[in-house]
Order: structure tokens, then C-alpha cells, then sequence
């Protein structure tokens, strides 16, 4: 029986020759097992494929290595879940470095900053202490950190990093040398913090102060801004772990720099996350960087990703 349907003659396809065709993988790419016993960690990174998000996180580390020797700005925007997961050593270690050159984040992950410096530990059962009220209402937290805020607003320039890095410091408290809020303030390096008024545990204690922490951090915003001015001709931007918060801040500021005749164009910039959200994706990676420039996407956990990030960049920054 014949179909009533027409159909093509396949018999009458044209093929071509696998040697004449263009090739994205080759074997040359391929990854090779690493042997811990008789190679080094440069030898481990060299075992990656040269394919996708490895080959461009190869690619990314030496955008960072150039901005490093051209002394053009580094800038992380951090969030609190890269403190959360005991990553400041790491930070800590590529600020000494002179490899990150600035630090951003949203209030979270300052308020994890000044818990493990202060008490050498953070993160409370946010949903046992939810049934009875008592989340987010560890006094000491929100006191040390309101505090230090209204006792530095009356100091026109100081900003909210400035103030909690400064206030750490002359309370000796007991592991600063953790505290990326303190190392910035110690070396002098741009520490803003970035506040988005009741989303976090001290806005909802009796120190707080409204007026204080909104003039706080809007100074910060100024800084920010000044910083990201530097950054055309190769500076980097990272962002670790803010979903909304400081990819929205860091456009504002990108956009203020821009308006006050910064020329800004030909950085980099990355977003480290588990998950690639709208707002890093549009307002980190791709808006920022049309003009010129470049954006990656890195998906991993950052318990692994910037330990692995960190080690790369020291392969080639001692």
C-alpha cells in the first residue's frame, strides 16, 4: 500500500566528509587524569579540557593576573553565603595580596562578617527560631552593629564598611584577622556595605536606627561608584553569591560613573553562583559589559568554586 502523504528522498542527500568538516572538540582538548602522587596543582588545572567554563575560567584567571599587573581595580560583590561557608580566609588572603582591591556586600554578609570575628561563629536555625520569635534577635549582633553606625554618622565622609571595619578593630575583637570588613579597613582598601532596610536581622532590634544605616549606606554607594569608575581598561568584577542586591547596586553604580564622565568600558566581569539568576546574568555579566568587555558564568557551589578560583590566581600571583 502507498502512503498518501509525500515524503523527501534521502537517497539524494549530499554528505561531506568528516575531514573537510569544522570541528569545535578535538582530541588535543580532551581532559587527562591527574596523578597526585608525581604532579603539582599546576599540572591539576592543566589536566581540565580545554572546552567550556573550563577553558574560561582558564581564560578568566588571566584577566585577573592583568588587572593585577596593571594595577587596575579588582571588586568583589559579596554575599553572605560565601561567609557563610567559611570562605574569608580566601578573600582575606587575595586582599593581602593586592589582588582584590575592593570589597562590596550586602548588609548579610556583613553582619556574618562581625559574628565570626566577634564570636567565632554565625548562621542561627533560621526555622526553629521562627516559631517563637526569637530569629535574628541575638542582641550583641544588632548592637555592635547599630551602634557602630550611629556612632559614626556624625563623621561626614565615613561609610557603613568603614564604620564596622574600624569598630572591629578598636574592640580587639577576637579573630579580626578573619574578618574581611577589618582587613579592608587595615590596608586601607574600599569596604562598602549595601542595605536594603528590613531584610536583615538588625533592622528589626531596638538599636536600630533607620536614619543612620540609610545615610551609611548610601555614603557607601558614593564609594562604590568612585570605585567602579577605574575599572575601564581591564579592571574585573566578581560577583559571589548576591542574587538581587548587589547586581542591582553595582548597575546603579556603573551607570553614576558613566553619568559623571568616568570612561568605563573594556573590564571584565563574572558571576560565581550554584544557580545563574536573571539579575547577575543581565546586570553583572551582559548589560555592563556591550561596549566592550567581556562576562563568564561559573556555575558551582562556592565552597568549591572559589577555593579553586583562589588557587589558580596563586599559581601565578606568589
Amino acid at each position: 500500500m502507498t502512503s498518501r502523504y509525500p515524503s523527501v528522498d534521502f537517497a539524494k542527500i549530499k554528505t561531506i566528509s568528516i575531514k573537510n568538516r569544522k570541528s569545535k572538540v578535538r582530541l588535543k582538548d580532551f581532559a587527562r587524569p591527574f596523578d597526585p602522587q608525581k604532579g603539582r596543582f599546576a599540572s591539576f588545572i592543566n589536566s581540565f579540557p580545554r572546552i567550556l567554563a573550563a577553558d574560561e575560567l582558564r581564560e578568566f584567571v588571566a584577566k585577573i593576573v592583568s588587572a593585577r599587573w596593571k594595577n587596575k581595580p579588582v571588586l568583589v560583590l559579596l554575599g553572605a553565603h560565601v561567609i557563610k561557608v567559611g570562605l574569608s580566609p580566601l578573600v582575606i588572603d587575595l586582599l593581602k595580596r593586592k589582588v582584590i582591591t575592593g570589597v562590596a556586600m550586602n548588609s548579610a554578609a556583613a553582619i556574618h562578617d562581625v559574628e565570626v570575628s566577634l564570636w567565632g561563629k554565625t548562621s542561627e536555625d533560621v526555622a526553629e527560631a521562627l516559631r517563637n520569635g526569637s530569629f535574628g534577635m541575638s542582641r550583641e549582633t544588632g548592637e555592635f552593629i547599630n551602634h557602630a553606625l550611629t556612632n559614626a554618622v556624625n563623621k561626614p565622609d565615613v561609610g557603613y564598611g568603614e564604620a564596622l571595619g574600624r569598630a572591629l578593630l578598636k574592640a580587639r575583637a577576637p579573630h579580626r584577622r578573619v574578618s574581611i570588613l577589618a582587613t579592608c579597613y587595615r590596608l586601607r582598601l574600599p569596604v562598602t556595605v549595601h542595605a536594603a532596610i528590613g531584610t536583615d536581622i538588625v533592622h528589626q532590634q531596638p538599636t536600630m536606627d533607620g536614619a543612620a544605616t540609610g545615610e551609611m549606606s548610601f555614603r557607601d554607594f558614593k564609594i562604590l561608584a568612585h570605585v567602579v569608575g577605574g575599572l575601564g581598561g581591564g579592571g574585573v568584577v566578581m560577583n559571589w553569591g548576591s542574587a538581587v542586591i548587589m547586581p542591582e547596586v553595582f548597575l546603579k553604580a556603573l551607570t553614576v560613573a558613566r553619568n559623571l564622565g568616568f570612561k568605563v568600558k573594556g573590564f571584565v566581569t563574572a558571576n560565581f553562583d550554584m544557580i545563574q539568576h536573571y539579575r547577575p546574568a543581565m546586570n553583572v555579566v551582559h548589560r555592563p559589559t556591550i561596549n566592550g568587555g567581556k562576562g563568564y558564568q561559573f556555575t558551582g557551589h562556592h565552597e568549591v568554586m572559589i577555593p579553586l578560583l583562589a588557587a589558580m590566581i596563586r599559581q601565578h600571583i606568589r
